[in-house]
């Protein structure tokens, strides 16, 4: 039986981060959904609005034998914009946000630990901007978003965004590829 470990991560539209997440090794789960913000069980058009102080967020449940929380964090800040804080690409407000949601002190170490290294390291002309929060409450997205790139490859913003993105990670972490990957 595989050990299990939480994260909660919003990157920007939580189509990519599921498409990226799916596809490492040592993930059990991913889910779409919403936190961080003040309404319960919001939907997606309450989300878009902004007035909700939710973000776009996967839940990612993983066995930390196989793969380590500090690694999931790099896949994080390797496949978006952690220097942008409401925005990713053309997507623009604060349910894009960047942000950690923490399940754990050690969690929360890792977490600035890596953010301390990655603006030393200069990766990138400004600063991270990544918020390191508690764990809120999570609220699973509609069913329609679940595993969407998976189901809708075709579609636009899949072709043209998720698409990329998933490309750039399987090339950097390649060795950290799940075998048997669904749509590869």
């Amino acid at each position: 039986m595989p050990k299990r470990e939480t994260a909660t991560l919003g990157g920007g539209c939580f189509w990519c981060l599921e498409a990226v997440y799916q596809q490492l090794n040592g993930v059990l789960a991913v889910e779409s959904g919403y936190a961080g913000g003040h309404v319960s069980n919001p939907s997606y058009s309450d989300v878009c609005t902004g007035k909700t102080g939710h973000i776009e967020v996967v839940q990612v449940a993983f066995d930390p034998e196989v793969l380590s929380y500090r690694e999931l964090l790099d896949v994080f800040f390797a496949i978006h914009d952690p220097t942008s804080r409401d925005r990713q690409g053309e997507d623009a407000g604060e349910q894009y946000r960047s942000v950690i949601f923490t399940h754990s002190d050690r969690q929360r170490e890792t977490a600035e630990a890596a953010i301390r290294e990655l603006n030393a390291a200069g990766i990138w002309d400004k600063p991270i901007v990544t918020e390191v929060r508690p764990a809120a409450a999570f609220f699973p997205a509609e069913e329609y978003h679940r595993q969407y790139f998976l189901k809708n490859p075709e579609q636009a913003y899949c072709a043209y965004v998720v698409a990329p993105k998933v490309r750039k990670f399987r090339e950097k972490f390649a060795a950290k590829l799940r075998h048997n990957l669904p749509g590869a």
